[in-house]
């Protein structure tokens, strides 16, 4: 044994008593190949460890996955604004500034979407995908991880996360998971949507495209609302896992459905004008036909390179699939759409972080086990991306026995990991980036909304930036 450990380099001298420690060093495992552990092993890897990353699928699905690619994108195509002055186009800055790969794949693999940064999803996993096998360091393993493994570790295995690992993490926490249900929105064949009502425009001129990058649906009055009429007495699926929790006594209640990503009949049940608020708003647009404003506007989103795709703007479903041809038909522009995905809905997992995690992302009791993405209760995709990347550097701070990374608090990610290691546990909720999470402003200075937005990107930037110079 001691000869094969000096082989692969893994024996470490103690200089206090100069006897021979034997142990496994210089290496993490990582549960989970979805966006949050995909940065995480580029990280760690990057910073000199030899990397396992482990990824159930194709061996076991999840239910809401297509592919065995790594950094599938299970819901929309869109990372979020990139606007500087947005929270999503902060916390992107950061990560281009800290080196995130994955933010630097969806660069490439973008698609034009207006203001905010959407991608191929397919180019997007398969590139991410063949960095991953293709960097020496990076051992990937197609098989379920079970437990909680000894040494160090990050788990990023999501808001699917399999039963025997959710056990496992169960075991650890000493209590009971939260759930929600997030949903998928469907996603439609450019060639059935009808152009003769459709067309093509970004809100108030916002494009990269001289014609807009997205295409919209006009509604007047009437349309709207025999569209709500179908829509709020549709046939949905039932949600029996979640049901079956309710009956198992599991904590559900106000976490049954994440506001971020709200089915639109729930949306519509809060009242029939709604979705007219929300995502069918028709602010910033002009139907060409008539020269006004529509009632209400439904948004299509390339979802693909070839512009073959799109999907459905914020029309998260739970309907059943024959509802949704019937009802998703009676918009003006999707009469004949072909569907080449519906929405659906899945059960998201979570821990409850502030009773769990340090703002390192370490456990509390076991300092050389982190946890990143969604599985923390950070929501987004950025979010996911943003807490891999730190989990990543930290294991192999970890390794070398150097103090973790704790990003300062008035930086996005700072105070996402802030928010989900200090939030009240009694009433914790998953958390996408945004100003009300941020330390306030203290200068005294009045300011709009938009002004209050550029200075607190200002400061997150200027406080990474003397972070990031103090570690130099």
């Amino acid at each position: 044994m001691f000869e094969l450990v000096c082989q692969l380099g893994l024996q470490e001298t103690c200089h206090k008593c100069h006897d021979t420690i034997l142990r496994v060093k210089n290496q993490v495992r990582i549960i989970g190949g979805g966006l949050a552990g995909s940065e995480a092993a580029w990280q760690a890897a990057e910073q000199g460890l030899t990397v396992h990353l482990y990824e159930m699928r194709p061996a076991v699905q999840t239910g809401a996955h297509a592919s065995d690619r790594l950094a599938e994108l299970v819901c929309s195509n869109s990372l979020g604004s990139k606007l500087p002055d947005r929270a999503s186009g902060v916390l992107m800055a950061e990560m281009r500034r800290m080196g995130s790969m994955l933010l630097e794949v969806a660069d490439q693999a973008a698609v034009p979407a207006g203001g905010a940064l959407a991608v191929d999803r397919e180019g997007f996993a398969g590139a991410v995908t063949d960095r991953l096998e293709s960097h020496p360091r990076i051992n990937i393993h197609r098989e379920e991880v079970v437990s909680i493994p000894e040494g160090l570790t990050i788990v990023a295995s999501g808001p699917l996360t399999s039963n025997s690992l959710a056990s496992s993490i169960e075991e650890l926490t000493g209590q009971d998971y939260l759930y929600f249900f997030d949903a998928l929105a469907p996603i439609v064949e450019f060639e059935s949507i009808n152009m003769e009502i459709a067309f093509f425009g970004s809100r108030y001129g916002r494009g990269e495209q001289e014609r807009g990058d997205y295409i919209n649906c006009p509604l007047d009055r009437r349309e709207y609302e025999a569209f709500i009429d179908a829509l709020l007495s549709a046939e949905r699926i039932p949600l029996r896992s979640f049901e079956d929790a309710i009956k198992a006594g599991v904590r559900a209640g106000a976490h049954t459905f994440f506001e971020g990503c709200l089915p639109i009949e729930i949306i519509a049940e809060r009242g029939r004008d709604a979705l007219a608020y929300g995502p069918m708003r028709p602010v910033g647009l002009t139907d060409p036909r008539t020269g006004k404003r529509p009632h209400a506007v439904v948004q299509l989103r390339q979802d693909d390179i070839e512009a073959s795709l799109f999907n459905i703007v914020g029309f998260q479903t739970n309907l059943s699939y024959a509802e949704q041809r019937q009802v998703l038909r009676m918009i003006p522009g999707l009469e004949q759409a072909h569907f080449f995905r519906y929405g659906q809905m899945h059960r998201n997992t979570f821990i409850n972080s502030p009773t769990q995690l340090l703002p390192t992302l370490q456990h509390r009791r076991r300092e050389d086990l982190l946890f990143a993405g969604q599985i923390t209760g950070v929501e987004g995709y950025l979010g996911n991306i943003a807490t891999g990347l730190l989990a990543g550097l930290n294991a192999a701070r970890q390794d070398e026995g150097r103090a973790p990374l704790n990003t300062p608090g008035t930086t996005m990610l700072g105070a996402l990991c802030d928010y989900i290691s200090h939030a009240d546990p009694d009433h914790f909720q998953p958390m996408k980036a945004n100003f009300g999470i941020m330390p306030a402003l203290e200068d005294g200075v009045r300011r709009n909304k938009r002004q209050r937005a550029a200075a607190y990107a200002e400061r997150a930037h200027m406080d990474l930036e003397k972070f990031l110079k103090n570690l130099e």
